[in-house]
């Protein structure tokens, strides 16, 4: 079975949104894992628009299924993770300025920059995954640096299959196979729905974890969360 974390940041937008504690970002964590989730993801940026780093350090007393924490590795954010001891940490290389997450890891280029960083967070204790593209050379790259996991971004498979066209699929699937000859683990995460899920984990092999979050809470307020997580962990089995 594949496992499902469930990304709260849409929660703090719109907490931030009126300021003051509705809705309640430290309840809703523990909630989704009520309901069946096998982690929390949050992604804090510079800004702390939406996640912010205080968030990072109370959830660390709340989340007892697996802490996810995705960012660019800047100064600021390895001294959170640092601090906080999650999980995972998932290396995203947003600018500073992203509106989200919009491309993976060039591990090629970034080798030296990588490896130093993973090698500080396994230091911690903490495993790792890098965002990718599915592309092969990249995948090779990810080996290289050291990372235990890669995170396949999936925007693209999610656009084309909105489209029709199922054959967008096949780079992940390619991707993915190689990531298991490379005894890395795999993850994904960006655009995956209720629509797509189920067709994507039937066709990735050793999917382990998806990070959902922007559809999965949008899915909610029609048919509300508790339901929406079950209905993922149905379609993840």
């Amino acid at each position: 079975m594949t496992k499902l974390s469930v990304n709260i940041n849409k929660i703090a937008t719109l907490r931030n949104s009126r300021g003051g504690n509705v809705p309640n970002l430290l309840k809703v964590a523990e909630d989704v894992q009520t309901f069946g989730a096998a982690g929390v993801t949050i992604h804090p940026r510079p800004d702390e628009r939406h996640i912010r780093y205080q968030d990072a350090r109370d959830l660390v007393q709340v989340v007892h299924t697996e802490y996810n924490i995705e960012g660019n590795p800047m100064d600021n954010f390895l001294k959170l993770v640092f601090e906080c001891k999650p999980t995972q940490v998932t290396l995203v290389p947003d600018a500073v300025d992203a509106l989200t997450s919009n491309a993976g890891w060039d591990t090629v280029k970034h080798k030296d920059f990588l490896t130093e960083v993973i090698q500080e967070c396994k230091q911690q204790g903490i495993r790792t995954s890098i965002f990718v593209d599915p592309v092969l050379e990249m995948i090779e790259g990810a080996k290289l640096v050291g990372t235990d996991r890669i995170e396949l971004y999936t925007e693209e498979f999610a656009t084309q299959y909105g489209l029709g066209n199922e054959k967008g699929i096949d780079p992940y699937v390619k991707a993915a196979e190689l990531a298991v000859e490379l005894d890395l683990g795999i993850n994904a995460g960006h655009d995956l729905s209720l629509d797509n899920i189920a067709f994507f984990k039937a066709n990735i092999p050793h999917l382990l974890e998806v990070s959902i979050g922007h559809a999965l809470i949008a899915e909610s307020l029609y048919l509300g969360l508790e339901n929406v997580v079950n209905m993922y962990i149905n379609k993840l089995s």
